[in-house]
């Protein structure tokens, strides 16, 4: 009875200790998370930053952690959760290439902190905090107080509709750039997404009545951000 005893308390005791370590490594993704977004924020610094970015940088770190934790050294399981996420599809176009480098970091720092690396996600996480604003193009920074804007146009697949939108673009933006082009309704048309900035004195109505009148065009859609 006294061995029993003492035996199921030594085990209380393990198991009290994994839970720890399983909270503390979570808890420490977190943490890298929030730094990870912090450091993307300074290094984004006078730019128009979107809140549910940061918000999934600091997700996809602690997400990642627990992914690490649940698979550990079983591949069948890896390949298992894999296909699981597999169902997700992700659809919102990244505006700068630099952000996706960054959602990387995210998913590294997370899987450093979930598989007991801690030592690699700081080292990481002060190397690239110093470095990002620094490597961060000149022209972006100059840009910081820009405001961008989304604007989508479904024309025909037609050339020179797109030759005569981006002539009419020009006319009301500093500068804009092509996102992207997918085709919709089996080829009858093509969806062009594109980032641009208004010039100060344009008034966005104007831009989508302009676009409106152009032959080819078939909607246009002009979201403003903040």
């Amino acid at each position: 009875m006294p061995n029993r005893f003492w035996s199921s308390l030594a085990s209380g005791s393990n198991v009290w200790s994994a839970q720890f370590t399983l909270g503390r490594k979570i808890g420490v993704a977190f943490l890298l998370g929030v730094a990870v977004a912090g450091v993307y924020r300074w290094a984004r610094r006078g730019e128009s930053v979107k809140s549910t970015f940061l918000t999934t940088l600091i997700l996809l770190a602690t997400l990642i952690a627990m992914a690490t934790q649940i698979i550990g050294d079983n591949v069948a399981r890896a390949f298992s959760l894999v296909g699981a996420l597999s169902v997700v599809r992700f659809r919102t176009v990244v505006k700068d290439t630099q952000d996706t480098a960054f959602v990387i970091f995210a998913v590294v720092v997370g899987m450093a902190s979930g598989a007991d690396h801690l030592a690699v996600g700081l080292i990481g996480l002060a190397l690239i905090g110093v470095a990002s604003p620094a490597l961060w193009p000149p022209s972006a920074i100059s840009r910081r107080r820009e405001i961008e804007s989304t604007l989508a146009i479904r024309i025909g697949p037609v050339q020179t509709v797109r030759n005569a939108v981006e002539i009419a673009i020009s006319a009301f933006a500093d500068r804009f750039d092509l996102v992207s082009a997918t085709t919709a309704k089996q080829g009858l048309f093509i969806d062009l997404s594109y980032r641009i900035v208004l010039r100060r004195d344009a008034v966005p109505f104007d831009l989508v009545v302009e676009l409106k009148r152009l032959e080819g065009v078939e909607s246009v859609d002009l979201q403003c951000e903040e």
